[in-house]
């Protein structure tokens, strides 16, 4: 990942949105979070959109990422927080508010220390597990 500081700020190159952003530090988990879900599990870079909007109701808002399948389908929606932030019930609810509008089925939140992945299931028994599976596994659901 590739940092600079300008105006005295630091930045870090978000190679999704292909430009420089504030290096924040949710923007850090955000970018470790990717970067590892491309090297690791071998999700396709070019199928996640970063801050991907959605209208909420009367709201606009912004989902830190989405992957998509291969037919463009929205698949993982995904929920960062810093890594001084706990991923409490208050994050999945966000996570779920946004769902609503994109219909995922599966919710991915991290906060660098902890992950929660969610399945959703048809039967409303959600199953959670503490890690993500590779790419193609969601692909066979």
């Amino acid at each position: 990942m590739n940092t600079r500081v300008s105006n005295g700020k630091e930045q870090i190159f978000c190679e999704w949105r292909h430009r420089w952003v504030r290096l924040t530090p949710e923007e850090w988990v955000r970018q470790q979070l990717l970067h590892f879900l491309v090297e690791q599990l071998d999700f396709p870079a070019s199928l996640m959109a970063v801050e991907q909007a959605i209208t909420v109701g009367a709201a606009k808002k912004r989902c830190d990422a989405v992957v998509y399948d291969n037919a463009m389908q929205p698949l993982v929606l995904i929920e960062c927080k810093a890594e001084t932030v706990a991923l409490t019930q208050k994050t999945l609810d966000q996570a779920v508010t946004y769902n609503r509008k994109l219909n995922v089925p599966y919710l991915l939140l991290y906060n660098g220390p902890q992950m929660i992945f969610v399945t959703i299931n048809a039967d409303g028994n959600n199953t959670i597990s503490q890690r993500c599976p590779r790419y193609a596994d969601l692909l066979r659901r």
